[in-house]
C-alpha cells in the first residue's frame, strides 16, 4: 500500500498533541477521518489538518462506508470499554492510549473480543517507542544472549514526578462543545479499604508506563514481590529469578524530566534516560559502560540517536506494523498484565 488510511476516534488534548499531528506528517499515512463526540472540535481539527471526513459517533462514520486500514483512538482510559467495541467490529487494528482498561476484568473482556474480531489491539505505551528505549533494549537482548559482560543481574526504574507537558500542549485546538455524558467504567472493588481502590486507580494512571517497561526490558514477565509503606519503592522478581525495581518519585522536579532505566551486567551496565513525554524532536539519551577486560580501561560511551521523539516514532512503527514491516510493540495480551502487576502491588501496601 503507498499510504496506510488512518481513522481518529478521538481529537481532544492528547489525541490532537500526542497523536494526529504526528501522524498527518508521515509520508506514507493519510488520515482520512475523524470521529469525535464533540461536533465543533472534531470540525475544527479537521479544518486545521485538511480532513474531509468528520463525524460525530462510530456509527454515522460506518454508514458512509469509508476504506480505511486502521484506527487511532485517544480516550480516556475508563471510556475504552465503550469505543472499543465498536471500534473492533471493523476487524482492523486500533491503536489506542494506555492502559487498555482499568479493571483487569474488562481488560480480559476487551483482550477476547478483539481476538474474536481478528484485530490486534496495539496499546499505545510509546516510551517502547523511544529510539533511546529502542536501542537500549536490543543491545541489553545481545548481551543477555552473548554472555559478553557476564550474567544479567538486576533492573532499576527510576520514575520522579516531573514536568511530563513540557509545553506539549501549545497550539492545542479548544472549543465550547460540552463533553457528552459517558458511561465511565467504574471504580474497582479489589481491596476492602477504599482508599486502596482508589490508589490502584491513580497508580494504573500514572505508573503503569514502568511497569511495562519492566517486562519490555527484563523480556519477560514477572511478580510483584515487596511493597513498602511510603509507596517509594516497588520489588518485582522476574519468572527466571532476575530483580527488579522501580523508585516511585523519591524527588520531584518543577520543570525536568529524569525518568531512568538501568541494566546492570556482571561487566558492564546500559542506561536509559527517557525526556518527558510530549517533547518534540528529541530522543532519549543511552550510556554504555563496559568493564570486561577486553581494553585496557574501562569504556564509557553513549550512540547518537535520531531526533526522532517516542510519539511520532510510535506513529511510524504503528504505520509499518499495519504495512506487515514490523510487529505491534505492546498488544492488549501485555496491557492485561500490567494490571495484574498493579493488583499484585495494591494488595500488598494493603497487608502493610
Amino acid at each position: 500500500m503507498d499510504k496506510v488510511r488512518i481513522v481518529f476516534a478521538g481529537v481532544g488534548g492528547m489525541g490532537q498533541m500526542a497523536h494526529l499531528k504526528n501522524y498527518v506528517i508521515l509520508p506514507d499515512c493519510e488520515v482520512v477521518a475523524i470521529i469525535e463526540a464533540r461536533e465543533k472540535l472534531g470540525k475544527a481539527v479537521a479544518q486545521r489538518y485538511g480532513i474531509t471526513n468528520v463525524f460525530t459517533s462510530v456509527e454515522d462514520f460506518k454508514k458512509a462506508n469509508i476504506s480505511f486500514d486502521g484506527f487511532v483512538s485517544a480516550q480516556q482510559y475508563r471510556n475504552q470499554k465503550n469505543i472499543m467495541k465498536e471500534l473492533y467490529s471493523f476487524g482492523l487494528p486500533v491503536l489506542s492510549e494506555k492502559p487498555i482498561s482499568l479493571g483487569i476484568e474488562t481488560g480480559k473482556e476487551l483482550l477476547a473480543l478483539a481476538k474474536a474480531n481478528g484485530v490486534t489491539h496495539v496499546v499505545g505505551y510509546h516510551k517502547r517507542s523511544d529510539p533511546a528505549m529502542e536501542f537500549g533494549k536490543e543491545l541489553a537482548d545481545q548481551w543477555k544472549a552473548s554472555n559478553k559482560f557476564g550474567n544479567f543481574r538486576y533492573l532499576r526504574a527510576t520514575m520522579p514526578a516531573g514536568d511530563w507537558v513540557a509545553n506539549g500542549f501549545d497550539g492545542m485546538i479548544s472549543t465550547d462543545d460540552p463533553y457528552p455524558p459517558c458511561d465511565w467504567e467504574p471504580d474497582v472493588n479489589y481491596f476492602e479499604n477504599a482508599e486502596f481502590n482508589t490508589y490502584y486507580d491513580v497508580f494504573v494512571n500514572y505508573y503503569i508506563h514502568q511497569i511495562n517497561a519492566l517486562r519490555l526490558l527484563l523480556g519477560e514477565d514477572y511478580n510483584i514481590t515487596y511493597a513498602e509503606k511510603t509507596k517509594t519503592l516497588l520489588v518485582a522478581e522476574s519468572i527466571s529469578g532476575k530483580p527488579a525495581i522501580i523508585e516511585m518519585s523519591p524527588w520531584s522536579n518543577t520543570i525536568d524530566w529524569q525518568e531512568t532505566y538501568l541494566l546492570a551486567f556482571d561487566k558492564g551496565w546500559i542506561l536509559i534516560e527517557l525526556p518527558c513525554p510530549l517533547v518534540s524532536n528529541q530522543p532519549g539519551k543511552v550510556t554504555i559502560y563496559e568493564d570486561n577486560g577486553e581494553h585496557s580501561t574501562p569504556i564509557k560511551w553513549s550512540p547518537t540517536l535520531p531526533h526522532v521523539h517516542a510519539m511520532k516514532n510510535q506513529a511510524m512503527n504503528y504505520i509499518k506494523f499495519i504495512k506487515g514491516e514490523k510487529s505491534a510493540k505492546c498488544t492488549s495480551d501485555d496491557a492485561v498484565k500490567d494490571l495484574e502487576n498493579v493488583r499484585q502491588y495494591v494488595e500488598l501496601l494493603e497487608k502493610l
